[in-house]
C-alpha cells in the first residue's frame, strides 16, 4: 500500500544525497575513517550480544536489554541504515538514491532512533529497581515484564516510524530532489516537498514530542528516586555500587540527548547544516560505535565475560587448526 501511494503522489524517482563533502581529495580519507568507525560497530556490539549469549551469569534482565534484538542489535542496524549507502557513495560518487529506498530508510532511522529511546528509560528502570529494591528486584523484573517492556519499545517504535512514513508518502516532490545529508532524514525530505507540510510538522511536535518527553521523563524520575535513596543513607560503599550500576547507562544516555539537543535546541545560525551533519555523525555512526566500549569497559561482569569468550576462541583454535592440517 506504501508503494502504491509513493507512486501515485511523487513526481520525483530518485533523490541525490550530496553527502559529507562535496571535495573529490575528502572523499578516500573520509571512507576509510568511516569504514574503520562501522567495523568496529558491528564487531563490538557483536561480541557483546555474543558474551553475554555465552554467560550464564549475564541472563539477568540488566544484560537482556543489552542483548541480541535489543540495544546491542538496535546499534547494528542504526549504523546499517544509514553508513554503508554512505560509504558507497564515497566510492562510486554515484550519489542518487531511488525515492521508495529513501523512504524505507527514513522509515528505519526513525524506528531506530525511537527504540534506543525507548530501551534507554527501560534500562533506567532496570536501574531503579535494582538500586532501591533491590530483596524485590527478581520477583519485579521477573522475565514476563522484561518481554512485555521490550516488546513494548518495539511495537511504539514501529508505529512511531510508520506513522511518519504514511504521511510523507501522501506528499509530492516536484523539482528539486537534492537532499543536503548524508542519509534521507525527514526534516530535509519536508523541506524539498511542494505540497502542504502542517499536518507533518503537527504531528512532529505533539505525538513525536510525546515519544521523545515520556522516555526522558521516566529517565530522569528513575534517576532522581535513585539519588533520593541512596542519600537516605549515605555512604561510601553505596554511593561507588551506585555509580557502578549506572555509569555506563547515564553516559550513554548524555551522548544520546546531549546530541539530540545540540542539533533540535540550540539556535540556528549560518552553519546550522553543519551542525546538524555534525550531530547525525554522532549519533548515527560515533554513539553506537562507542556503546560496547562504554559498557564492557565500565561493567566488571562484561569484562570477564569478554575474557572467557577471548579464550574460548583461543582454544577452539589451538584444537581445531591441527586438525585442519590433518
Amino acid at each position: 500500500m506504501i508503494m502504491e501511494r509513493v507512486n501515485q503522489t511523487s513526481s520525483v524517482s530518485e533523490f541525490i544525497l550530496l553527502g559529507l563533502s562535496s571535495r573529490p581529495e575528502d572523499q578516500q580519507p573520509l571512507f576509510i575513517l568511516f569504514l574503520t568507525m562501522y567495523l568496529v560497530t558491528i564487531t563490538g556490539n557483536l561480541l557483546i550480544i555474543l558474551a553475554i549469549r555465552s554467560d550464564p551469569q549475564l541472563h539477568t534482565p540488566m544484560y537482556f536489554f543489552l542483548s541480541f534484538l535489543h540495544l546491542a542489535f538496535s546499534d547494528i542496524s542504526f549504523s546499517s541504515v544509514s553508513v554503508p549507502k554512505m560509504l558507497m557513495n564515497m566510492q562510486t560518487q554515484h550519489l542518487s538514491i531511488p525515492y521508495v529506498a529513501c523512504i524505507f530508510q527514513m522509515y528505519f532511522f526513525i524506528l531506530f532512533v525511537c527504540l534506543d529511546n525507548f530501551l534507554l528509560a527501560v534500562m533506567a528502570y532496570d536501574r531503579y529497581v535494582a538500586i532501591c529494591q533491590p530483596l524485590h528486584y527478581t520477583t519485579v523484573m521477573r522475565e514476563e515484564l522484561c518481554i512485555l517492556l521490550v516488546s513494548g519499545s518495539w511495537f511504539f517504535s514501529c508505529a512511531h516510524a510508520l506513522l511518519h512514513t504514511l504521511l510523507l508518502s501522501r506528499l509530492s516532490f516536484c523539482a528539486d530532489n537534492t537532499i543536503p545529508h548524508f542519509f534521507c532524514d525527514l526534516t530535509a525530505l519536508l523541506k524539498l516537498t511542494c505540497s502542504d507540510t502542517s499536518l507533518n510538522e503537527l504531528v512532529i511536535f505533539t505525538e513525536g514530542g510525546v515519544f521523545a518527553f515520556l522516555p526522558l521523563c521516566a529517565i530522569l524520575g528513575s534517576y532522581i528516586r535513585i539519588g533520593a535513596t541512596i542519600l537516605m543513607v549515605p555512604s561510601i560503599k553505596r554511593i561507588c555500587k551506585a555509580l557502578s550500576t549506572c555509569g555506563s547507562h547515564l553516559l550513554v544516555v548524555f551522548l544520546y540527548y546531549g546530541t539530540l539537543a545540540m542539533i533540535y535546541f540550540t539556535p540556528s545560525s549560518n552553519n546550522s547544516k553543519v551542525k546538524d551533519i555534525i550531530g547525525s555523525v554522532i549519533y548515527t555512526v560515533v554513539t553506537p560505535m562507542l556503546n560496547p566500549f562504554i559498557y564492557s569497559l565500565r561493567n566488571r561482569d562484561m569484562k570477564l565475560a569478554l575474557r572467557v569468550l577471548y579464550r574460548r576462541k583461543i582454544i577452539f583454535s589451538n584444537t581445531l587448526l591441527p586438525l585442519l592440517k590433518i
